[in-house]
């Protein structure tokens, strides 16, 4: 499995279903334990997923499609309060931030780490999300 995630992101970018949900463009006293708990996988990101503002926010979402996850995005550069509350929320002081299962797990960083290591896989395993890639590698251990 491992040779199939560190085979990158150019041969499985196919797997963008785009399911994704834009929220949060109003919000003046976001309730970020609603926000966070709205889907099993959500981000909060600069941009949105087809059009990502910064390259972290971009890796991220890259990632996410990779493994054919659905996922809400929140555009912090649309509102100040969610911008700032976000960061106040996790005690996490960068964007894009992650959250599974209503769970703060990091940012840009932990998540490339736990896609090239395999956590990723196994933390969206628990929350009932079989990844496309480890869809992939069950189909070619099959043939």
């Amino acid at each position: 499995m491992n040779s199939l995630i560190r085979s990158g992101f150019s041969s499985l970018i196919f797997a963008s279903k785009q399911n994704v949900r834009l929220l949060s463009k109003t919000a003046t006293n976001p309730d970020f334990s609603k926000l966070v708990n709205n889907n099993k996988v959500v981000i909060f990101m600069k941009g949105v997923p087809d059009e990502p503002r910064c390259g972290f926010s971009n890796a991220v979402v890259q990632i996410l499609k990779m493994h054919g996850v659905q996922f809400d995005a929140h555009n912090v550069l649309e509102n100040e309060n969610i911008r700032n509350g976000i960061k106040d929320y996790s005690n996490w002081p960068t964007i894009p931030q992650i959250f599974i299962n209503g769970e703060f797990v990091g940012g840009c960083d932990i998540l490339m780490q736990m896609h090239k290591n395999g956590d990723l896989i196994e933390e969206l395993k628990k929350v009932g999300i079989e990844s496309e890639l480890l869809k992939l590698e069950k189909e070619k251990e099959k043939k």
